[in-house]
């Protein structure tokens, strides 16, 4: 059989109000990771790894750093015809921005044409997993249905938190049951059940003409997810990938099947601490299915005056001066003074921690300079009186730019 042609489109226009204050001033798939990675790095270098290497990437959302990190850092062989490109709203179908994902991809219906594809391969840009892509494009043809939804496993106990799907023994999706109280369990693990992903395989044709028909229907809401994959299943022409069935090279039995939804604060701060553990929930040095990133020029990271870091990753160009740092994640060019205490936190790029400060399960954005002696994510009274933001699990979150005063810390002291 011939090697099919395929076009992956990237949908990175969401808002991301769940991760505020880290979107405040960036779209959702930029927000830093990992230390030397962005959210959208991860499905692109699944797409890449995967060798699929036409890519789109929708943005709209306050997309300009989005937009520097693809057009900087992810270059491709154009001479091979590879790509990875932006493409922002172009308002192509009058003048109004994206109503919705299946929106943006009817509006962008140029990039189909002109690449003229087989199959199209339509992501999210802001989860954290490793996924042979080629597998399921394999999967889907093999079905011989128009559509194919990635499906995770998660706990039947769970399932009031999600989106089940509902399919018959032969994969085909019957329908979709919205965070059920009660759902019946796997046929083969009657405590799980499969929750879609948000990644989708369409055969180009039945896609084009389901995405003209939804553009048409003014009572649409224009959603993946909400319109256009129900009308797929109605059609009896979508079926499910398990992700548990993907073989990643590399991968182990602790970190198979990882897969985070990383949209809240929680749940972004709960990522980075499966990175830290002894033996990781996601391994990042797994070389075979690498995470491309940043190639960061800075020097080694430095450690003086005695300056400690235990279960923790630790990026170029950091200077631990005899500061104390346990389970956390320092991106590059941090430096943390004599005598503070950092557990369970995430810095970004270029933060600095004063003298004497102590630190516990905070977030700091980009840039954000402590004062000697500040107290960030021991009570939260004090964190909110100081404008800081503080989310229902207790993560305190400096925003990038933002001055940190001590007075209110002292109080608490005192």
């Amino acid at each position: 059989m011939a090697t099919p042609s395929v076009l992956s489109l990237v949908l990175a226009g969401g808002e991301g109000k769940r991760l505020m204050p880290l979107t405040a001033d960036r779209a959702k798939p930029a927000v830093p990771f990992a230390g030397t990675c962005r959210l959208i790095d991860f499905v692109l270098s699944n797409l890449a790894n995967s060798n699929l290497l036409k890519i789109a990437v929708l943005t709209q959302y306050k997309s300009h750093s989005l937009d520097r990190h693809i057009s900087v850092k992810w270059r491709m062989s154009t001479m091979l015809g590879n790509y990875v490109t932006p493409v922002p709203a172009q308002q192509r179908r009058g003048p109004h921005w994206y109503q919705g994902s299946a929106d943006a991809i009817y509006q962008s219906m140029n990039l189909i044409k002109d690449a003229d594809p087989d199959y199209i391969v339509v992501f999210g840009a802001d989860n954290i997993y490793r996924m042979d892509v080629m597998q399921m494009l394999e999967a889907h043809i093999d079905s011989g249905m128009d559509a194919t939804v990635a499906g995770i496993r998660v706990p039947r106990s769970e399932a009031s938190a999600f989106g089940v799907i509902d399919s018959d023994p032969e994969g085909r999706i019957k329908g979709f049951l919205e965070k059920p109280k009660d759902p019946p369990g796997l046929p083969d693990s009657p405590d799980e059940v499969l929750a879609s992903m948000g990644n989708y395989i369409f055969s180009r044709r039945a896609f084009v003409e389901m995405l003209e028909a939804d553009g048409e229907n003014s009572e649409s809401k224009h959603d993946m997810g909400g319109d256009i994959v129900p009308a797929f299943v109605e059609a009896g022409q979508c079926g499910v990938y398990d992700f548990k069935d993907n073989v990643v090279p590399g991968a182990t039995e602790h970190d198979k099947d990882y897969w985070r939804d990383v949209g809240t604060i929680d749940a972004f701060h709960a990522a980075h601490m499966d990175l830290v553990s002894v033996v990781p929930q996601f391994n990042l040095y797994n070389e075979q299915w690498p995470i491309w990133a940043d190639a960061i020029q800075a020097p080694a990271a430095k450690f003086t005056l005695h300056g400690t870091a235990e279960s923790s990753l630790v990026s170029a160009g950091c200077v631990i001066s005899g500061g104390d740092v346990d389970h956390s994640v320092l991106s590059p060019k941090v430096r943390v003074e004599k005598g503070a205490s950092l557990d369970r936190c995430v810095l970004m790029d270029g933060s600095h921690v004063g003298e004497q400060c102590i630190l516990r399960n905070a977030i700091l954005d980009k840039g954000v300079v402590l004062p000697p002696g500040t107290h960030v994510g021991l009570d939260r009274e004090d964190d909110e009186a100081r404008g800081l933001t503080v989310s229902s699990g207790g993560i305190t979150v400096v925003p990038k730019g933002f001055t940190v005063t001590r007075e209110a810390a002292f109080r608490a002291d005192d």
